[in-house]
């Protein structure tokens, strides 16, 4: 499978540049300097430099021809409001366009639990954060791509433990960013898994397990 990741110098698209490079797939992203490059290439993967914000669609259409999928895992973390209007909403819709004008049918975001982070206080910025993310959620399950949309709970950098609680809405918790890339790397390799929004947390479930567990048919209530 040949993926291309927007964000793949980022926390979770470098863990999940090397997940999918041990499975054994052809992995590319968009970088912004030159070392960054150099040390993916050494990691077997495939990096293009360039800012996103002065990519037209285009010619972004252009890097992500031939590409299976593309993963969007880029973000501002909640920083200045001009940057995650720029990456986090202008940036994850071009590159929605961008994918559908190269032909590739299949379109993955990393998002954000829409609690994470609440009962702290967040200031102005990282409510606009949120604010733009959610509109870009609703933006991608609109398109007519064969989308998926990951919204882990708050991101934390302790090792993973490969276990998870997946579904279509979970509680405000917390999550590694291994089991993070390890989920969305587990999830891009089920194609039957399309056109949902899951959320994901700590828990106790084997990962493999749990994507599994969405190809089950679903049982209506009879009556």
């Amino acid at each position: 499978m040949k993926v291309f990741i927007i964000g793949v110098s980022g926390a979770v698209g470098r863990l999940l540049a090397g997940d999918l490079v041990e499975r054994g797939d052809d992995v590319a992203g968009l970088v912004r300097r030159d070392e960054q490059r150099a040390e993916l290439a050494a990691r077997g993967v495939a990096a293009h430099v360039g800012e996103l914000a002065d990519l037209t669609v285009d010619s972004l259409a252009e890097l992500l021809a031939g590409s299976d999928v593309v993963v969007f895992t880029a973000g501002s973390n909640g920083g200045a409001r001009q940057i995650t209007a720029a990456i986090d909403g202008e940036g994850a819709v071009k590159t929605l366009d961008a994918a559908r004008l190269a032909g590739v049918g299949r379109f993955a975001l990393l998002s954000v639990l829409p609690e994470a982070g609440r009962g702290q206080d967040l200031g102005e910025d990282v409510e606009f954060y949120f604010a733009v993310k959610k509109l870009v959620d609703v933006t991608v399950s609109m398109s007519d791509l064969d989308w998926l949309i990951l919204r882990p709970s708050l991101l934390v950098d302790r090792d993973g433990i490969g276990t998870i609680s997946l579904g279509p809405a979970q509680p405000h918790d917390e999550i590694p960013r291994q089991d993070v890339a390890a989920t969305l790397a587990a999830l891009l390799h089920e194609p039957r898994i399309r056109r949902q929004i899951l959320e994901v947390t700590q828990g106790s479930t084997p990962i493999a397990w749990a994507v599994l567990a969405h190809l089950r048919p679903r049982r209506w209530p009879e009556g």
